[in-house]
């Protein structure tokens, strides 16, 4: 998932923090089973296989556009 996101670093501005969800057991409850899990202001967008089109979506809709 993180080199489909580097693909992406032309049609958005935008920074990926890695972080161990193995490490915040809250998380752990949450996204056990979805890890990659791609998420923007704690929402998740997708997991598993970045879904592009979503990601965009959700890009606009927050206003990432170059």
């Amino acid at each position: 998932m993180l080199a489909a996101l580097e693909a992406t670093r032309g049609e958005f501005d935008f920074a990926v923090e890695v972080v161990d969800v193995d490490a915040h057991p809250e998380w752990v409850e949450r996204y056990d089973q979805l890890v990659p899990v791609l998420t923007l202001a704690g929402e998740e967008i997708c997991h598993y296989f970045l879904d592009l089109e979503r990601l965009r979506t959700v890009l606009r809709q927050a206003g990432a556009d170059h």
